[in-house]
């Protein structure tokens, strides 16, 4: 009898352990994130481990980024075991200074936010993130850069 560890998990095991719909596993797997076996009968098996993958894929999601650094984070960890806490750990590093420089920018936009709330940019006579100088107002009245206007470069 195989050892409980190493028999995989159905897609829909894993829906219920993740709370995922079937369809976004299979999106998942579609983009690489995850990679399932296939039994001797030809039924898609997945490893435990994916539970913890797609748990990291849901949490990454959430804090913003995108499938593409998500695939790329996952890439790093081994592919022949089950990760470790170290390697979680080592991704999670890595992540974590992606966050640090977001909290950030996003700190430094609170405080500039009430000189921004509705701009895009209205051409104020001074925004000092999007329009200084007021250069969105040389293309006419408006809200410029939401009526698909591009911001002027430097």
């Amino acid at each position: 009898m195989n050892d409980l560890r190493n028999r995989g998990l159905s897609i829909g095991q894993i829906a219920t352990r993740t709370g995922l719909n079937v369809s976004a596993i299979r999106f998942y797997e579609d983009q690489g994130l995850v990679s399932p076996f296939r039994t001797a009968g030809g039924t898609r098996q997945f490893a435990r481990s994916d539970i913890r993958r797609l748990s990291f894929v849901m949490i990454a999601q959430g804090l913003g980024f995108s499938i593409a650094e998500i695939r790329d984070a996952l890439a790093r960890l081994p592919e022949k075991r089950t990760p470790t806490k170290a390697d979680w750990a080592r991704l999670s590093a890595e992540f974590r200074t992606v966050l640090d420089a977001r909290i950030l920018q996003m700190q430094a936009l609170r405080e500039r936010l009430d000189g921004c709330i509705g701009c895009g940019c209205l051409s104020l006579e001074s925004c000092a993130l999007y329009n200084p100088v007021d250069r969105a107002a040389q293309r006419g009245a408006g809200p410029r850069y939401l009526m698909g206007d591009v911001p002027l470069e430097d």
